[in-house]
Parts: structure tokens; sequence; C-alpha cells
């Protein structure tokens, strides 16, 4: 069995990479040995939601061979906003500097870690990084048009509605800084899927944070099932229309300077 961690207990590395699962047993052990091997000094901490296919058993097996390796099991299919709050607290607790969202399914490169954590660990650098598809020199690969049609459309919403200066606001592949974490008040979020990170690139702005964007080659996956639904867009589209109106409305009702 692998040890238990403490809170507060030593920590030894300061880059925690936090990857979801829910029945990714054909690519899990992949992942988890491509982004050790392209970012030796980090941690990462896979968050099972009682995948049926054991994902989270094959996890607790790598974890008892190597100490950079952490497991958290959910009960059952609890979605992906909040298994990244799970693990941004967990990652604060223990004293992480840097905390990571990646997919397990390989659509995000784990060999574009280093370049994204050097441009976090730069000096009065970015407090939010963001693996993006739609900044020059990003590009997708093996994606139906319609899906392609679908993020950019979506993307051009929120940034739209929301007046964001961010192309790829909807991206999963990001590193943020402990510091704008703890800024932000994570045990308020409940939203998920693409809305997930829409409200956390508004948190991190909200808290005076610079957002940088990184290109990436996004594929996508090859073995297991996409975890995107219609019912995740209409949620994003919804949420996105509430927050503008929302944020109009707060900023109307702010007393003018004279």
């Amino acid at each position: 069995m692998p040890s238990i961690d403490v809170p507060g207990s030593r920590r030894t590395h300061s880059v925690l990479v936090i990857i979801p699962t829910y029945d990714e047993l054909a690519n899990i052990e992949s992942i988890v040995d491509r982004t050790l091997a392209a970012v030796p000094d980090a941690d990462v901490l896979v968050v099972d939601d009682g995948s049926p296919d054991g994902t989270g058993a094959l996890v607790e097996k790598l974890a008892a061979g190597d100490p950079r390796i952490h497991v958290q099991h959910r009960s059952g299919k609890l979605g992906l906003g909040s298994a990244y709050v799970l693990g941004f607290g967990w990652g604060l607790e223990r004293g992480y500097e840097l905390l990571v969202e990646m997919d397990a399914d390989g659509s995000h490169a784990p060999e574009s870690l280093p370049a994204m954590i050097g441009l976090a660990r730069e000096d009065a650098g970015p407090a939010l990084v963001i693996g993006s598809r739609w900044v020059p020199g990003g590009q997708v690969v093996n994606w139906p048009r319609s899906r392609e049609i679908l993020s950019r459309g979506g993307n051009a919403y929120a940034r739209i509605m929301l007046g964001l200066d961010v192309k790829d606001a909807t991206a999963g592949f990001r590193v943020y800084t402990a510091e704008v974490l703890r800024a932000i008040d994570i045990g308020s979020i409940d939203s998920r899927g693409y809305c997930f990170q829409v409200d956390m690139t508004l948190r991190v702005l909200d808290e005076g944070g610079h957002v940088a964007e990184h290109p990436i080659t996004f594929r996508e996956r090859i073995a297991g099932e996409s975890k995107m639904s219609r019912g995740i867009v209409i949620e994003a589209m919804r949420r996105v229309t509430v927050w503008a109106f929302q944020r109009r409305l707060h900023l109307a009702r702010r007393p003018r300077r004279r």
C-alpha cells in the first residue's frame, strides 16, 4: 500500500500534476510515465472517480513503486471541476508551488509541461499558463470539424460576453501558481467541464493575475471514450450568459467617480 500523506507533512517537490480519471485504464500508466519523464521533479496526483474499469487500482500499484505518484479515490463520477478543486486543496495543504491541470486521455502532451512550467516560474511571471490550441503555433489533430467549430465558437462567445482577452479560456491544460489559488475561494466553485475552465480564468483575472497562453498540439484521444456531452456545453453557455449579465449589473451599480 502507498504511504498515507498527512497535510502539512514534508514535501520534496514544487510541482503537482493533477489528473482526474474515470475509466482511463488504457491511458493512465502511459500518461503518468510520460509526465514524470518530462518533469522528473514533479509529483502526480490522480483523482479517480470510482472507475469501474480499475483505473484507481492500477494507480495504487504505480504509487506503491514510486513516491512521486499519489491517488485520491472518490465514490463515483462527481465531475471534472470538483476533481480539480479536490486536487488544488490537496496540493495547497502540502505546500506545492505550482499546480497543473492535465487530462488523462493523451490529448495534453506532457512534453509541453517544461515550457509551460518555465513560463510560470519566470520572475513576475503569469499566475496562470494555459496550454492553448487557438494561439499562433497551437493546433488540434484528428478532431472532426464539428468539434473545432464548437470549441472556437464557445471561446469566441466567452470572449465577447465576458470581455476576456484569452483565446482558449475553455482549455484544460494549465499551470497555476499556488499564490493565485490561495487567493481564489476554490470552495465556492461548483461549475464543471468547459464552464469550470472559464470560471477559473475569470477568477484569476479578477484577482489581478496575469494569464499567459502557450501554444500546444491537442490530439484527440485514441483509446477510451470522450467525456464531453451536450449537457456540459449547454451548462457552459448558460453560465457564461449569467456571469456576463451579473458582471454588467455589478458595473452598472458601482458609484461613478466625480
